[in-house]
C-alpha cells in the first residue's frame, strides 16, 4: 500500500543510478562478505607464519651469539697460552731444557766481505738437561740389566763436551779472509 513517491529532476536521475532493493541485493552481499572473511583469515595466517619465522630466527641468533661467546673465550684462552709460551722466561727455560746456551759475541760481514767485530764462541753447558734417545736407551739398558725396547745405537752417544764444543775452524777471525759459500735454496 505504500507507494513510492515519484521523483523528479535530479532526484530521479540519482534513483536510477542506485540499485533497487530486493533479493538481488542480498545475493550480491554474500560473495563480498566471503571475500572479506577470506582476506582477513589469509592475513591472520600470514601474520602467524611471519611471527613463527621471526621467533625461529631469534632463537638461531641467540644460539649463534652463545657460540660466538664460547669461541671468543676459547680464543682468549689460546692467546693467554701463546703469551705464556712466548714470554722471555719461558723461552729461556725451554731453550735450556733443549741444551741451548746463550750465544757469544757476534761478528758481522760487510757486503764487501770484511768481518766487523770479534766473534767469540758460546760458553759450553755444564751438563745437558735433555739427553738424546740413544743415550737414554743405553743408560736404561745398562742400569736395569734387562732388554730394552730401544736398539743400541751404532755410534756412541755424543758427550756434553763434544756436543757443546764449537769448532775453532768455523769461527772467522779478522785476519782470515772469508770465502763466500752458496746458500742452499737460492
Amino acid at each position: 500500500m505504500t507507494r513510492k513517491p515519484e521523483l523528479k529532476g535530479r532526484a530521479a536521475r540519482l534513483a536510477r543510478l542506485l540499485p533497487t532493493g530486493g533479493p538481488r541485493g542480498q545475493a550480491a552481499r554474500a560473495p563480498f562478505v566471503l571475500l572479506v572473511v577470506l582476506l582477513l583469515g589469509g592475513g591472520l595466517i600470514g601474520l602467524l607464519v611471519l611471527n613463527s619465522a621471526l621467533s625461529e630466527g631469534s632463537f638461531q641468533l641467540e644460539d649463534l651469539k652463545q657460540r660466538t661467546k664460547e669461541l671468543t673465550d676459547e680464543e682468549q684462552a689460546l692467546q693467554r697460552d701463546i703469551d705464556a709460551y712466548s714470554a722471555p722466561q719461558a723461552l729461556q727455560r725451554r731453550a735450556r731444557e733443549l741444551g741451548m746456551v746463550p750465544g757469544g759475541d757476534p761478528a758481522f760481514l760487510d757486503p764487501d766481505g770484511t768481518v766487523k767485530g770479534v766473534p767469540s764462541p758460546a760458553p759450553a753447558a755444564a751438563t745437558p738437561l735433555v739427553l738424546a734417545p740413544e743415550a737414554l736407551a743405553s743408560t736404561s739398558a745398562g742400569a736395569a740389566g734387562t732388554a730394552s725396547p730401544y736398539t743400541e745405537p751404532s755410534a756412541p752417544a755424543p758427550t756434553p763436551t763434544t756436543a757443546a764444543a764449537p769448532s775453532t775452524a768455523a769461527t772467522p777471525t779478522t785476519a782470515a779472509t772469508p770465502t763466500p759459500t752458496p746458500t742452499p735454496g737460492r
